[in-house]
């Protein structure tokens, strides 16, 4: 039911995501459609990938079609058919599965992207920092986007809902600025530079 709620809200269903404390707030799905060059923090983020990248959780691949376009090896992973179809209608090559399972050339990225707070991906910030450092390669960088407004890491429970459809609670995590450096120094992942554009900021860390 997960995926077919966010299939529906990619074919351009209205659909929002509500949280355990019941507030909601609409997936930000016009933004997913659209260009990098439309958004300041889109662009700045994805002028930071260097090298052959790979972006978790691509939905419909908006950074792997932008990557292309400028020449640079990308791929987009994401465990939708629609957000995969989409992302190869755009341009951009697209795989679909799990980020958690075996993927194309572990640890020979040069760049993993964590953007749209993919970084909650599965509750578990740690285990998903883990996975981002066994896919690069030493001198790699990850880039993470997270909430400039949250100090520390939350995992919660959260449904994708429509105006007919509700579907099951999944946990998701909330990570801010503090607990991505102390997860990537978990990992072997270095802080190296912070930008933070509006209400959004974003992470490098480097594998040493």
């Amino acid at each position: 039911m997960i995926g077919a709620l966010y299939d529906a809200a990619l074919n351009g269903r209205r659909c929002w995501i509500r949280g355990a404390d019941y507030q909601t707030r609409v997936l930000p799905v016009d933004r997913w459609l659209g260009e990098c060059d439309d958004d300041p923090f889109d662009a700045a983020l994805a002028a930071r990938a260097d090298g052959p990248t790979v972006d978790l959780a691509c939905g419909p691949g908006r950074f792997a079609a932008w990557l292309a376009r400028q020449g640079i090896p990308a791929v987009g992973i994401d465990q939708s058919a629609v957000a995969v179809h989409l992302a190869e209608q755009r341009g951009a090559r697209a795989l679909r599965g799990d980020v958690f399972d075996m993927l194309p050339r572990e640890g020979w990225w040069q760049t993993v992207l964590l953007a749209d707070g993919n970084v909650g991906i599965g509750g578990d910030p740690l285990r998903l920092f883990n996975r981002c450092r066994a896919l690069l390669r030493d001198g790699g960088h990850c880039v993470v986007e997270f909430d400039p407004a949250v100090t520390g890491a939350t995992t919660t429970m959260v449904r994708l809902e429509t105006d007919d459809e509700v579907g099951p609670w999944f946990e998701w995590a909330s990570v801010g600025l503090d607990a991505v450096e102390e997860f990537g120094q978990r990992v072997s992942l270095r802080l190296k530079d912070v930008e933070i554009i509006g209400e959004r900021g974003m992470a490098e860390l480097a594998a040493i």
